[in-house]
Order: C-alpha cells, then structure tokens, then sequence
C-alpha cells in the first residue's frame, strides 16, 4: 500500500513485477487513504504480518493495532540523525555531511539533519555549509538545465506548510539564519510546493528544529566542547535511525561511531550497501530492511519433530 500523496512511482513497481512474470498473486498493490485502508490491512485477521515505513506516530498506531492479535508489526520511522564533526575532518568530510540533509529536498527518514561541530571550528563548518546549500538550485521538475545536485519541490503543500512551520519556529527560538530561510525560492513559481535549503547555526539541542523530524532541506549547527559531549548531543534524540562521523583518523571516527545510538552510522561517506541491514534504534522502529536481516523480518520459524530412528539389530 502506497502512501495516498506520492502513489506513481509504485505504480512502476507494480508494472514492473507484472511485466518480471511473477505469478498472479505473489504480489497485489492496494490504494487508498492510510486510515480507512492501513488499519483494514492492519486488523485483518488474515494478514500475518505488517511491514511499514512512515511517520512514528501512525508506526505507534499500527503496533497497538497488531498487538490486539499478537500480530507481528515491523516499523520503520521518523528520524533524527546527526553528523558528528571531528576536531581533525576535512573541509571536503564536512561539506559531505552538511550536504546530506539536501537528497531528495530533505525528505528522507535517515536525512543527517543536526550537524555536531567543535565550538574550535564552528565558524568554519557554518561557513562550508552555507557554501554547500548555496551551490544547490530549487528547480521545477523536469528542467533540462538542472544540475544532478539541484533539488525540487516537496511532496504536497501540506509538507511545504510543516516545514516552512519549523523554519519560522527556529526563528522564533533564537536560531540563527545563515541561509535560506522564509519565502520562496529564486526562479520557481509561488504556486509550487518549494522551500529554501535553509541553515540554522546558535541552535542547542532543547530547540523544536533539533528535537522533530522537519523532513525537509534544513540543517540545524550545533557546536560542542569536546568529544563526549559530541556523543551525548548525538544521542539525545527519541530517534535512533542513522548518524554520520567526520573526522580525519578513521580508527577514532570508527570508535565515535561505535557510541552512538543508531541502526545506522556513515564514517567519511553517505552511501550504503544494500547487503547491510536498514533500520532504527527507540523510536525508529524495530524492523531491518535489506541483506540478511531484512528477509528474516519476513520469516518465521518452524520445528518439526518426528521418531528417532533406531539402527537394526545384524
């Protein structure tokens, strides 16, 4: 079951399995509105399990949904995530963090949207991010002179309302703008669902922007005194989905990344193997997506026991 706002792309994937050969049946796509055909599929007593991706509140929903039938409920939620600077990253290791949070507007669940930097470097990490959003345009879809980093609008004005919701209370809060923020983009219509790439630095950790999931193209800056304290911000979040490390010493970037508190961690890179299991910690959900551990979500053991067999007597 697509969501109700962004269905064509499994509609693809439908015509796509149609067209593999798969057998009738094996795969089935129903749509409709998250309420009234989520929870049908949910409750229904011959569904056996329940995989979701979306928000934590309607994942929360669907386990005290399933748990009336001791229903197995695989969640993957909201997010978080940060990207922890070491005192020694590069200028390129930064930008490659700062960066992140722009892939598909900002609209992904492991999204590095708080970047953790040394209060030694603040002014420069800010700098390097601003650079970073500012070399990337807001485009219509479909522009033929759009570059591969240029990023489009959000997926309904619903999420454009949120998001731009989020920058105004950052504002508010006391963060500060360093790009970006309220208005809509240069060269894209008023009528689109656009925002600005926006960068917040001065935030702490108590502020709204650090604390929920935005889900758009915006960056909160938030430095630290020393490594401790990195690892402390990092993990002071109800979400445990994904984080990221930057630092020039891979074996100390790798140690900081064994204390963080996520499903996830990037060392030096924001890609991923699609044989490595995908999925959060606390209230990223519980599911794995992807390798191994992806499939086993899907399984379920079964013994069968049957006599000995005893050797005959010569």
């Amino acid at each position: 079951k697509p969501s109700e706002v962004t269905p064509i792309n499994a509609y693809l994937v439908a015509e796509a399995i149609h067209a593999s050969g798969l057998p009738k049946g094996v795969f089935n796509m129903v749509c409709g509105k998250g309420k009234a055909c989520g929870e049908i599929l949910a409750k229904h007593p011959k569904v056996d399990m329940v995989s979701f991706t979306g928000s934590t509140a309607v994942g929360r929903h669907l386990h005290a949904l399933g748990a009336q039938q001791i229903k197995r409920v695989r969640t993957e939620l909201g997010g978080k995530s940060a990207a922890v600077i070491l005192d020694d990253a590069t200028p390129e290791q930064i930008g490659l963090m700062a960066g992140n949070v722009l892939g598909n507007t900002g609209q992904s669940c492991n999204a590095l949207s708080r970047m953790i930097v040394p209060k030694s470097r603040y002014d420069e990490c800010c700098q390097i991010a601003k650079a970073t959003f500012e070399s990337v345009k807001v485009t219509e879809p479909g522009n033929p002179n759009a570059s591969k980093i240029d990023i489009g609008p959000l997926s309904s004005r619903e999420q454009q309302k949120k998001v731009t919701g989020y920058i105004q209370k950052g504002i508010d809060e006391g963060a500060r703008v360093v790009t970006g923020g309220l208005g809509t983009p240069e060269g894209v219509p008023s009528s689109g669902y656009y925002v600005k790439p926006t960068v917040f630095a001065d935030v702490n950790n108590n502020m709204t922007i650090a604390q929920e999931e935005i889900f758009g193209p915006v960056l909160c800056i938030i430095p630290y005194e020393n490594e401790d304290e990195a690892v402390d911000i990092a993990n002071d979040t109800i979400y445990g989905l994904s984080n990221g490390v930057a630092g020039a010493n891979m074996d100390r970037a790798m140690d900081v990344a064994s204390r963080l508190r996520s499903g996830q961690v990037h060392v030096n890179s924001t890609q991923q193997s699609l044989l490595a299991p995908f999925g959060g910690y606390k209230q990223s959900g519980d599911g794995r997506e992807w390798g191994k551990y992806g499939l086993e979500d899907f399984l379920q053991v079964k013994s069968i026991n049957k006599p000995k067999l005893r050797k005959s007597k010569m």
